[in-house]
């Protein structure tokens, strides 16, 4: 499907609409380093442990899968967790904490590309959502002034009140396209992180665009990218291909 012809577009957040997943990755390093540091554990953690087990993936779930990775064993604890337990929820709430700092302090701003798409979809009609493992998805749309242009927003808080499971599994997008009244065939979903590229490709979408801030285009495409791009802009009508 090109599209031009889609009748909705899912948008994942960070590293798509906004710089946020560079926030994140930062928050992520900064709290697994300093418990790798408490531990003894010479090998650091790194951007490439990053795009292995939690680009894209329900913050727990990023968590459970980097301990695993080194080896390290805790209990999982309970969402309601504070920051300091040595828990999975815990050292999750504590990459949190960092990130809501820096949001709060930096503030942030959507990529110039990808506002000049979403401006080209509104001025077309099309519907667009938001499609986001992030429970931050919100604060981070309303402090880049974007809350507004999503008729919908499937985020990490609406994936757990509805029992959804996160990507790499389809449900999330394929709420949003319910949502939006599109069938996933006639829906394109963007998305840079490979769990949430395989999630859109597990779910029948008729177009999925990888968007490749550092994952790289081979792994986008191994995933189920038909096209991947590294700046939105460039599906925009006029300023080039639209497939």
């Amino acid at each position: 499907m090109n599209l031009t012809d889609a009748d909705a577009v899912l948008f994942d957040l960070d590293g798509v609409i906004t710089p946020t997943a560079d926030v994140h990755m930062a928050a992520w390093s900064r709290m697994f380093n300093g418990l790798l540091r408490e531990r003894g554990i010479a090998e650091p953690y790194t951007d490439a442990d990053y795009f292995a087990y939690v680009d894209g993936k329900p913050r727990y779930d990023g968590v459970r899968g980097f301990l695993t990775s080194r080896g390290i064993a805790l209990p999982e604890g309970t969402p309601g967790d504070p920051s300091a337990a040595e828990t999975v929820c815990g050292l999750g709430n504590r990459k949190n904490d960092v990130f809501t700092e820096v949001l709060r302090r930096d503030g942030v701003r959507a990529y110039p590309g990808s506002l000049a798409l979403v401006d080209a979809l509104e001025a077309r009609g099309t519907p667009m959502a938001i499609v986001s493992s992030s429970r931050n998805a919100r604060p981070v749309l309303d402090a880049a002034g974007l809350t507004h242009r999503f008729a919908c927003v499937i985020d990490g808080l609406v994936a757990a009140e509805e029992g959804l499971p996160g990507k790499p599994a389809p449900d999330t997008f394929l709420r949003a396209a319910e949502r939006l009244g599109v069938p996933a065939g006639r829906a394109a979903v963007f998305e840079d992180a490979v769990a949430g590229v395989r999630a859109g490709a597990a779910g029948g979408f008729g177009l999925v665009v990888g968007v490749d801030r550092g994952a790289g285009e081979e792994a986008l495409r191994d995933a189920g990218a038909g096209v991947v791009v590294d700046d939105l802009a460039r599906l925009v009508p006029g300023a080039g291909r639209t497939t």
